[in-house]
């Protein structure tokens, strides 16, 4: 099972951008999907987070600017990042609650990390 992350680059501030993240392999079941971030120097953190359902929380940092959502059919999940300011810069990683066919329980993925830089 992998996470593979696309969508990320090089925008200018008030930018827009639009991450996409895909599961593939011998899956059973995806559960809570989400985004996190992390900047040089810095923790990484949490940015967005998504249940099955369809719930989602954000930091609020990124509150009224981004939007997660996720296509169930296709184990993808997204996330639309507008009005980008020079503080969202960092490398924004996927990550999933995964459980593999024949597996019992879930397990945690992260994807591979994809570079957001906004240039004022």
């Amino acid at each position: 099972v992998q996470l593979q992350a696309s969508g990320g680059g090089l925008v200018q501030v008030g930018g827009s951008l639009r991450l996409s993240c895909v599961a593939s392999g011998p899956i059973f079941r995806v559960d809570d999907m989400g985004w996190y971030r992390q900047a040089p120097g810095k923790q990484r953190e949490v940015v967005a987070l998504i249940t099955t359902s369809g719930r989602t929380t954000y930091v609020d940092s990124v509150k009224g600017r981004f939007t997660i959502s996720r296509d169930n059919a296709k184990n993808a999940v997204y996330l639309q990042m507008n009005s980008l300011r020079p503080g969202d810069t960092a490398v924004y990683y996927c990550n999933a609650n995964i459980r593999r066919i024949l597996a019992s329980t879930f397990q945690n993925y992260w994807g591979q990390g994809t570079q957001v830089t906004v240039s004022s």
